[in-house]
């Protein structure tokens, strides 16, 4: 009989843990919710805290005035723009120099056309590759 009870009492436990798909995804929505809500409340709290300090450059910022050319909003996706292709290059150039150098295959080695799909599948999988002397 305590064999039994020691089974019941795992099974039991085990069911506490499990949970359902669907009470998985409606948990992990109301997660993605509250989040979302709570970065939008305080991108909103941001921006008011920014208006109610200087109203004046706030709203300077937002449309283009005679003395500036472009608005501080446009100016700040360009300069995001920019950033983002030097970041993009400076990390090309640092994997370029860690990752090991691919060889330039010229002239081809092995075939380069195939009539489908069927025939490159049948092709990597038969073909044995020769090693680079």
């Amino acid at each position: 009989m305590s064999e039994e009870k020691t089974e019941n009492i795992l099974e039991c436990k085990a069911a506490k843990h499990s949970y359902s798909k669907e009470f998985k995804i409606k948990s992990g929505l109301f997660l993605a919710g509250v989040s979302g809500i709570s970065a939008l409340i305080g991108f909103g709290a941001t921006v008011a805290s920014a208006k109610k300090h200087d109203p004046v450059h706030f709203d300077k910022g937002m449309v283009p005035a005679k003395e500036l050319q472009e608005s501080g909003a446009h100016l700040a996706l360009r300069a995001l723009g920019w950033g983002t292709l030097y970041a993009m290059e400076e990390f090309r150039n640092k994997m370029g120099s860690v990752l090991p150098k691919i060889p330039k295959n010229d002239p081809p080695i092995g075939r380069t056309e195939f009539s489908g799909l069927n025939d490159l599948l049948d092709y990597l999988q038969h073909h044995k590759p020769v090693k680079d002397k």
